[in-house]
């Protein structure tokens, strides 16, 4: 057993799919509608090997702040020029511990996305 994916609830497909191609350089495995949803896979290499799917639906998605979801970056230093030209603000951080730092940005849904950066 092990586990296939995470699944955020977007309200623009597009958009989202674009925001983690952009900032955490995930691509589009595929994508395709399902009732009246449309789903998209997303992950750094084959089609099995996915990481996030993103599911559109017609209803408004409401989001809750308890969830977030994290992505390893080589340097936070090199990240936040990238961050301010696609203007996306810092929503905590950077925060620094012994042998790693970390940031937190939020998506275009407000989901909270940490960058982490190990330094051990």
């Amino acid at each position: 057993m092990k586990i296939l994916w995470t699944t955020l609830h977007v309200n623009n497909l597009d958009r989202s799919i674009r925001f983690y191609r952009e900032l955490v350089g995930l691509r589009l495995l595929r994508r395709f509608e399902a009732g009246d949803r449309e789903i998209a896979f997303l992950g750094y290499g084959k089609a099995d090997e996915t990481l996030l799917e993103l599911v559109s639906e017609q209803a408004d998605v409401q989001f809750t702040e308890s969830v977030s979801i994290g992505f390893e970056v080589e340097s936070l230093d090199a990240m936040l020029p990238v961050l301010e030209a696609k203007n996306i603000a810092l929503t905590g951080g950077p925060f620094v511990g012994p042998g790693h730092a970390f940031l937190f940005v939020a998506d275009p849904d407000g989901m909270t996305v940490q960058l982490f950066e190990n330094r051990s």
